[in-house]
């Protein structure tokens, strides 16, 4: 027995009465992001009801990630496509403002575009026409599947591993507070469907460039912990990001690093993708609250992971986020 309700019954009946949905995620997609938009899209074109546009930007996919984009072999669209879709699925996605859509979700929607927007992030204010937004879910890619099933579209194997995939990678392999039983449920069925989890967990946590274990080095080098040894944190400026051959795309869960501390309450990652523009990671440990330390800062997610992007030099944001840091876990 399923432990919440399936999606809502106008979800699939708004996605029914689409010909030429666009599909979009996220700017900077992850593997739950593009497993769950790949996923869609197969499964929609392969039941013959409608035939979806698929877009990102693939310059924003990270190297490690690239594999789901070749395993799903669906071809991106071109903005005139884009241009001339009947409603918009927006996956993954808190805010409408990060959808990373062409034209701009907004233009669209103020065209008069259904947006059916379908999400697990708390903070999604529920920006769409249709909105089925689940905090509770351990990824999109585990509505998706909930959504297809709920369907009757069948499981292809590639749809198992590209939903897998997005699981795996949201949960840290089934190792944080948003692996529930429904979670572990969804997976066992995944891979009864022919997910390739051998394979997927290779290349998710086994398959480094040499650039991306230079760049985990640094991070491993850079990481310190505050004084009470609350906080551990790590950088990477855009000097050393570029100098490992890595870009922004390729920042995605090294916060991992200085979260594998023993007794800590918060990690922060901060990199400089850009000169200029520091991304910063937070995870909470021992049920440490961080969506509003990253709401403070303009950004969002979830209560154990959120993040944000902030204007200056990692010698300005670094300090004033600590120090904000501490002082939420002092009240």
């Amino acid at each position: 027995m399923a432990d919440r309700p399936g999606p809502p019954r106008e979800v699939a009946e708004a996605i029914r009465r689409t010909c030429r949905p666009l599909i979009v995620g996220h700017v900077r997609p992850d593997a739950d992001c593009l497993g769950a938009m790949c996923a869609l899209a197969i499964s929609l074109r392969h039941d013959g009801r409608c035939e979806p546009r698929l877009y990102y930007r693939a310059d924003q996919v990270s190297g490690r990630l690239a594999f789901l984009a070749a395993l799903a072999q669906y071809p991106v669209a071109p903005p005139e496509q884009c241009r001339s879709c009947d409603a918009v699925i927006v996956l993954d996605t808190a805010q409408s403002s990060r959808a990373a859509a062409d034209p701009p979700l907004p233009d669209l929607a103020a065209a008069g575009l259904p947006v059916i927007n379908i999400d697990h992030h708390v903070d999604n204010p529920g920006f769409g026409t249709v909105n089925w937004v689940v905090p509770t879910a351990g990824s999109t890619s585990e509505l998706v599947y909930e959504l297809l099933a709920s369907m009757r579209i069948p499981i292809l194997p590639e749809v198992a591993s590209l939903l897998y995939a997005g699981i795996h990678a949201d949960t840290a392999g089934f190792s944080l507070p948003n692996t529930t039983a429904e979670t572990l449920r969804t997976a066992a069925a995944l891979v009864a469907a022919g997910a390739n989890v051998g394979d997927l967990c290779e290349r998710l946590c086994r398959s480094q460039s040499r650039g991306e274990f230079d760049l985990a080095r640094i991070i491993y080098d850079n990481t310190r912990l505050t004084p009470d040894g609350l906080i551990a944190y790590s950088t990477a400026s855009h000097e050393e990001i570029t100098g490992a051959g890595c870009g922004p795309a390729d920042i995605d869960e090294q916060v991992a690093i200085p979260r594998s501390l023993k007794g800590i309450r918060m990690a922060i990652l901060f990199t400089e993708g850009k000169p200029g523009r520091v991304r910063i990671n937070f995870r909470g440990e021992g049920g440490t609250n961080v969506l509003e330390l990253a709401r403070e800062l303009g950004g969002g997610g979830h209560a154990a992971s959120a993040g944000a992007i902030v204007n200056g030099s990692l010698r300005q944001v670094v300090p004033d986020v600590l120090e904000r840091a501490a002082r939420r876990l002092r009240s």
